[in-house]
């Protein structure tokens, strides 16, 4: 089934006044997000360091935020549907700032973990309300595909600029200063976008459902949980019981939703295959890249011996290659086609990752800072073109929970893969070879490692660093090959899902 957006041609809907200036306010609560993802992963050995997590701890930390907000975004999209657009990402804008406070100033793991799922519910109202919003203020498709590679690239700058200052921070401050970045930037968001931004909502939405939420939030859990451990510790009871459970979960909402005359999400957006396909292509990206990337800034750091600030810059080229490609990605599905640029955006992915494959601890720049580049170019290519056909396939009464589903993929696709490929690189971490009397820690992460080397005889800490970074480049080396498996298996499935897809036109 071809889904072609039918353009409104009223004057009113096409040129709406200030439609740009309130773009930028979307642009700002994207940053917000970007940057927060992007610097935990760069504070990582400083927080192993202060905080002493476990590795399952750490994971957490990595990857809870994640969960919730898997949980939560297509709750909080219909919401947002229904009590207002501009009022919940106002709303959740302002707790994201307060609750970034509590991750700044956390003092044990467990403290740490609570903060970052606490931040995982605020976070659930934003990404679904910029791009609801979007929908509904660029009623032109090619204004739309321009405005949906604005947000986009904006999502990749934060990738750069979360790094650079987050590197630059952790040189001069300690590691909580990270997180009080959101602060100035929540604060502009809320001021400006008061002013600027319209109200929308469904005009019929219907009640909200709360057992429709606890049945979302419980089976997103349970399944990403259920797998995390499977992953880590095997196949035990208890992660099949949660997994069984998140499974019935997941089923019983989607009867809910079937029978309900207002349901939290219309199902039958399924049944539109360009609208599934999009869904699915960036699920599965995000599973073969996100799980990469967590520990990419351990490898720059922990093995290659470079700073924080240093680090950071290393992993500009993803977010250049990002915000160009996703400026353009719009402009190459109409000259080409929707199928052809996924496609070839998640190809170019997974050949890049398959070339990671390689590294080792003194693999040069030129060869990871290309990968990056390539990385960069594809995703931009890919998230822009499909976030555009899921909010062409909806009416805009409903873009808020069709941005919830695109959004909720890309949280749980990121979930699961710091989950998989995360578990793959610890499991073949921990087992390294070391001298008697190294403390447990060191085989939890590479960053308890380097911690346990401060406290132990020159010659034996230099002798467990080594065998630990090995270890630690044989596990990324292999999620690598994984990451690439699933990228170039999910490019040949978006050529057939995608077949005859087009974006709107304005003639």
């Amino acid at each position: 089934m071809t889904s072609t957006l039918q353009p409104v041609t009223t004057p009113e809907a096409v040129k709406r006044p200030g439609r740009w200036l309130a773009l930028s306010v979307l642009v700002l609560a994207v940053l917000l997000v970007a940057v927060d993802a992007t610097v935990l992963g760069l504070a990582t050995p400083y927080i192993s360091e202060d905080l002493a997590p476990s590795g399952t701890q750490l994971l957490w930390i990595g990857d809870v935020y994640s969960f919730v907000i898997a949980g939560l975004l297509v709750s909080m999209g219909s919401l947002g549907d229904r009590i207002g657009r501009k009022r919940i990402l106002l709303c959740g804008a302002t707790a994201f700032g307060a609750i970034s406070v509590l991750n700044a100033y956390a003092t044990t793991p467990e403290t740490m973990i609570a903060a970052r799922a606490l931040l995982g519910v605020a976070g659930a109202t934003l990404m679904p309300a910029t791009l609801a919003l979007i929908r509904n203020l660029f009623h032109d498709p090619r204004e739309r595909s321009l405005a949906v590679g604005i947000w986009g690239a904006a999502a990749s700058a934060g990738t750069a600029i979360g790094p650079i200052t987050g590197g630059f921070l952790l040189e001069h401050f300690w590691w909580g200063s990270v997180f009080l970045i959101n602060l100035p930037v929540m604060a502009v968001l809320v001021v400006v976008g008061v002013r600027t931004l319209p109200e929308s909502r469904n005009p019929n939405p219907g009640p909200w459902d709360l057992a429709s939420v606890v049945l979302s939030l419980v089976g997103m859990i349970g399944i990403v949980y259920a797998v995390k451990e499977a992953a880590s510790h095997g196949l035990t009871g208890i992660t099949l019981a949660t997994g069984l459970l998140g499974a019935s979960a997941l089923y019983g909402f989607v009867r809910r939703q079937l029978t309900l005359p207002a349901p939290l999400l219309d199902m039958r957006l399924f049944r539109n295959r360009g609208f599934s396909g999009a869904v699915l292509a960036d699920l599965l990206t995000i599973l073969g890249l996100s799980g990469l990337v967590f520990f990419l800034s351990q490898y720059l750091q922990l093995v290659q011996g470079r700073r924080p600030f240093e680090a950071g810059l290393a992993e500009l080229p993803a977010a250049v290659g990002a915000v160009a490609a996703g400026l353009l990605a719009g402009r190459a599905a109409r000259r080409f086609s929707v199928r052809t640029v996924v496609t070839g955006g998640l190809a170019a992915i997974g050949l890049a990752l398959a070339a990671l494959t390689v590294v080792d601890r003194t693999t040069g720049y030129p060869l990871l800072g290309a990968a990056l580049l390539v990385v960069g170019v594809g995703a931009g290519l890919s998230f822009t073109v499909t976030s555009d056909v899921i909010l062409s396939s909806v009416p805009k009464e409903q873009a808020g929970a069709a941005s919830a589903v695109s959004e909720t993929a890309y949280e749980l696709g990121a979930a699961l893969g710091i989950a998989v490929l995360g578990s793959i690189v610890t499991g073949v971490y921990r087992g390294f070879a070391a001298p008697a009397g190294t403390p447990e820690a060191a085989h939890e992460s590479l960053g308890g490692a380097v911690e346990a080397a401060s406290h132990m005889p020159t010659a034996e800490a230099e002798h467990m660093l080594s065998s630990a970074r090995e270890a630690f480049v044989d596990g990324l080396s292999l999620a690598s090959g994984v990451g690439a498996a699933v990228l170039l298996a999910t490019a040949a499935a978006a050529w057939f899902l995608l077949r005859g897809q087009r974006l709107g036109s304005t003639g």
